[in-house]
């Protein structure tokens, strides 16, 4: 083998960079020792990886072909070292999941996932769905969770659950004894909705479909809890992830509307990106999940 797996290191964290420095200062090392390794890697295979331009460097088209197999070659080395250590199902896990999913949903899971496996660390961060899925096509994440499919040539998504919008309101409202709401009772109200662009968002579109035009968005609001704030205080309807609205389904502050003529329903995701290696930890996790929201649904049902 001509190559070694620090030279690989090197190229990534260049990669990742575009600047010898900083890719030196990431591993550790000196930048005189970075910039050699990087170049007896070129001059190895009579290749360029990079292109110089002045004293930047800027990943080309090869080298960009590269990055994804070098990634997964490395990870599966990192891999094979903590077996040999016996360490090899805890390690650290980078997971990105959406807004909804981030916070009923993600952290029950990280807590399963570090309670089982000693020494297992997790990072989570929680941003919208496309966001998520850029940080895992560009290999700073190692798994995502989104809402709805993302359609991206890097990833692969694998659908998890189907996860249900529902209406509501405060327990004073006029609507609170309505077995269900017709098309008209939905053009009366005054709605409180998340963002445009949020997934949230587009299924409540969907759902609503040709009464879209004609209904009274009052406000719209990036977190959920603000919405169900502006509800409780009766300043109109609400449309959410029945995941979030459980606990307060169950102590009567919020009260589920019946909107049969309208489906909300869209699928979660799990994302990652084509050629990650799927570590233990990784797989693990995927596991986890999918038991999660099952579990999270029974808990609502018996409360």
């Amino acid at each position: 083998m001509q190559y070694t797996l620090r030279q690989l290191e090197v190229f990534l964290a260049t990669a990742k960079w575009e600047n010898i420095t900083r890719a030196a200062a990431e591993l550790s090392m000196s930048q005189s020792a970075a910039s050699s390794a990087l170049g007896d890697l070129e001059r190895q295979f009579a290749l360029r990886f990079f292109d110089r331009v002045g004293k930047r460097l800027q990943l080309n088209d090869f080298g960009r072909s590269l990055r994804a197999p070098a990634q997964a070659l490395l990870e599966q080395a990192q891999e094979l070292e903590r077996a040999m250590r016996q360490q090899s199902a805890s390690g650290c896990l980078k997971v990105g999941a959406a807004l909804t999913i981030g916070n009923y949903l993600a952290v029950g899971i990280m807590a399963r996932f570090i309670a089982e496996q000693q020494g297992a660390r997790v990072q989570l961060e929680v941003a919208n769905s496309s966001t998520i899925a850029d940080r895992v096509a560009r290999f700073e994440l190692d798994i995502g969770m989104v809402e709805g499919e993302v359609r991206h040539p890097e990833l692969v998504s694998l659908p998890w659950h189907d996860d249900e919008l529902v209406a509501f309101c405060a327990p004073g409202h006029p609507f609170t004894g309505k077995k269900a709401l017709s098309d008209a009772d939905l053009l009366q109200a005054r709605w409180i909705v998340r963002e445009t662009g949020s997934s949230t968002r587009k299924t409540f579109e969907q759902g609503m479909g040709e009464l879209l035009p004609r209904m009274q968005l009052l406000l719209e609001l990036q977190h959920t809890e603000a919405i169900k704030r502006a509800v409780e205080a009766e300043l109109g309807l609400g449309c959410l992830s029945a995941l979030t609205l459980r606990e307060a389904f169950a102590r009567g502050s919020l009260l589920p509307l019946a909107i049969p003529q309208r489906r909300m329903t869209r699928r979660l995701y799990l994302i990652l990106h084509r050629q990650k290696y799927r570590s233990a930890a990784i797989r693990r996790w995927i596991e986890l999940s999918q038991e999660a929201l099952p579990r999270a649904m029974a808990t609502k049902s018996t409360s």
